[in-house]
């Protein structure tokens, strides 16, 4: 499972039995990568309802054992699908605004380098380049490389000053930000979705 779970294609599907108490509705469990390349879950129910926004509910909802047996998908599968996307969307967009979710490399960037700029103000390390590196992760996504290279250094503890550095640094080499001609998809992508069923289907 091990090797045959991350090369499943994009976009794949499938179903399973699902106990339907405690207010766990059958439906439909949606994990997607948003337009600004966050990670997330969304619970529908069949009407399309947002069940939970709580990203270990839905977890928990979708654990299987590998003897887990798969059934046939609702006929509504794909629309409910559908409906959990927008959700994921509706829910980056209301949370963390344009810059994404609070816990993502964006958002967590743009709020430390706009202190730090604050604490600068008026000194030798308040540059134009530092204005800059701000309004471009405000206006556009991340690109990959950059947004795993401000994760790791995130991860450190690292000081405001040295964030900054790396940032001015993939900007100058032109690897911080997406740019409206770039390569790199600004659509959300579906990576994969679990029909619910009540265990009496």
């Amino acid at each position: 499972l091990a090797k045959t779970i991350p090369a499943l294609p994009p976009v794949v599907f499938s179903a399973r039995g699902h106990d339907t108490s405690e207010g766990r509705p059958p439906g439909v469990l949606v994990y997607a990568r948003t337009a600004e390349g966050n990670d997330a879950l969304a619970w529908v129910d069949e009407e399309g309802r947002s069940v939970t926004e709580s990203q270990y509910t839905i977890l928990r909802a979708a654990e299987c054992v590998p003897e887990t047996p798969a059934l046939r998908r609702a006929e509504n599968h794909h629309e409910l699908v559908r409906q959990g996307v927008d959700q994921i969307v509706f829910d980056e967009q209301r949370i963390g605004g344009q810059l994404g979710r609070p816990s993502g490399a964006r958002f967590k960037t743009y709020e430390r380098l706009k202190r730090y700029q604050a604490e600068v103000a008026g000194t030798l390390l308040d540059s134009p380049e530092l204005k800059r590196v701000i309004d471009d992760i405000y206006r556009a996504p991340l690109r990959e490389t950059a947004k795993d290279a401000l994760n790791r250094l995130l991860r450190t503890g690292a000081s405001d000053q040295a964030l900054a550095e790396l940032a001015m640094n993939l900007r100058d080499d032109d690897r911080l930000c997406v740019t409206a001609a770039g390569p790199e998809p600004r659509e959300p992508q579906l990576i994969c979705s679990l029909g619910l069923k009540a265990s009496k289907d």
